[in-house]
């Protein structure tokens, strides 16, 4: 595949350029078809919302004709990263690792074409650094390295300075592993670019000092700023943790939802760093924001849904985004309903009931919804009460099996916003 265009212009309007080791140099380079690579860590089986920088990152350059690799740290992930972090990582089996590398690998593939002249490739450094023996490994790549110069990074800088806790040489050791990554990649798959988030700058250059050393080769580096708020805080969490891109760890809705209350602070970095809109698109909706509120958070949430969990994912995402503003509740599973009214009250009885005679009164009480049946007698009359957002209508109402709105799961609603689920097991 041919390169299409000028994927540092690309960049630039983007604001994805934060340190280059030389932007002429880089830009020389990728005139013609490039082999670059990130590194993803695997100390969890999912992949974040941090991650999509650089896996967005290897796509763009994909796009403009360019083959990313993706390595996936199965080496590195048994030292861990000293890089941005105040504490040192708990070690993780190799059994533990294996299985995220595996999950990772998975994830990776629905953003990257595997096919064609410029395919993707995935590679584990494990692979080569399993039987590399310690003694070789000091001899080859170690004495490559100046002490002082390693001590010189802001990575190893910041945590030798802390009192209270220092570096360990497991730790020490990660710049050396992560560098010879780089000088494996120039070797086996003439790999001459490492991309990634603004915190790996001290790896990447080691990388790069380590193939001129080692290879007599001039490699490049080109750093992302990292994913953060207006106010400097990380994005990507909440206040249950992390956004995963894994839908059993992050539910498709609640991915959408996170993205679609992103702050209009925010919205407009967080649609060019992470989304696939054209430079004329975001002009539109840029200029358009103040005339059309949300849509710029739509967008987002629609592009990066449909882009991390597919049509699907994306189709349940919305579904119960309309069911939360009143949209009818039906044929709909159980594990849709717990990833849509996760955190709301509930409670569970014998399936026998719906056999019996349950009345709604005595459902709205059994999920506090009320606080007792004359209020519950007033609510229904009043019109405020709802099953599956349908109007119950009569106080006399008794639930049946044809109110399921899933195999299990009757959902009852006061008010506006005020639900809960009644469950039969």
């Amino acid at each position: 595949m041919a390169v299409s265009k000028n994927i540092i212009l690309e960049l630039q309007w983007r604001a994805l350029t934060h340190q280059c080791t030389d932007l002429v140099a880089v830009a020389k380079e990728l005139e013609s078809s490039t082999v670059l690579y990130a590194g993803f860590d695997p100390t969890s089986d999912s992949l974040h919302v941090g991650s999509l920088l650089p896996l967005m990152l290897l796509r763009r350059f994909q796009q403009a004709g360019h083959k990313p690799i993706a390595l996936v740290g199965g080496a590195t992930g048994m030292v861990g990263d000293p890089s941005g972090k105040s504490d040192e990582r708990v070690l993780l089996s190799k059994e533990v690792l294996q299985h995220n590398v595996a999950c990772i690998e998975t994830q990776m593939r629905r953003f990257l074409d595997f096919d064609g002249p410029n395919a993707a490739v995935l590679v584990n450094n494990y692979d080569w650094m399993h039987s590399f023996s310690f003694l070789d490994f000091l001899r080859d790549v170690g004495k490559n390295f100046p002490v002082n110069v390693m001590l010189g990074k802001d990575s190893v800088k910041s945590r030798l300075e802390r009192q209270d806790s220092g570096l360990s040489f497991t730790e020490f050791s990660y710049m050396l592993l992560q560098a010879y990554d780089f000088a494996y990649l120039a070797q086996h798959w003439n790999c001459s670019l490492q991309i990634g988030g603004s915190d790996q700058w001290g790896n990447i250059t080691a990388g790069i000092d380590l193939g001129r050393r080692m290879l007599s080769r001039q490699l490049y580096g080109l750093t992302c700023p990292l994913l953060t708020t207006f106010d400097g805080r990380k994005m990507g969490k909440t206040e249950k943790g992390a956004v995963w891109l894994s839908a059993d760890k992050t539910a498709p809705y609640e991915f959408y939802q996170y993205f679609i209350n992103v702050s209009d602070a925010d919205v407009l970095m967080v649609l060019r760093f992470l989304s696939d809109v054209t430079h004329e698109e975001y002009l539109e909706i840029e200029a358009s924001m103040a005339e059309k509120p949300g849509a710029a958070q739509r967008r987002l949430a629609e592009s990066l849904t449909g882009l991390v969990h597919g049509e699907t994912g994306l189709e349940t995402a919305l579904r119960a985004s309309q069911i939360l503003f009143g949209a009818e509740i039906d044929s709909l599973s159980d594990k849709d309903l717990n990833e849509i009214f996760g955190d709301v009250p509930s409670c569970t009885m014998p399936r026998a009931r719906l056999d019996e005679v349950l009345t709604l009164i005595d459902a709205l009480c059994a999920v506090s919804l009320v606080s007792s049946k004359s209020e519950a007698r007033r609510a229904i009359e009043g019109g405020s009460v709802y099953i599956n957002n349908r109007k119950a209508e009569g106080i006399g109402r008794v639930l049946s099996p044809t109110d399921l709105a899933s195999e299990s799961v009757i959902v009852l609603r006061q008010g506006k916003k005020k639900y809960a689920l009644l469950r039969f097991e």
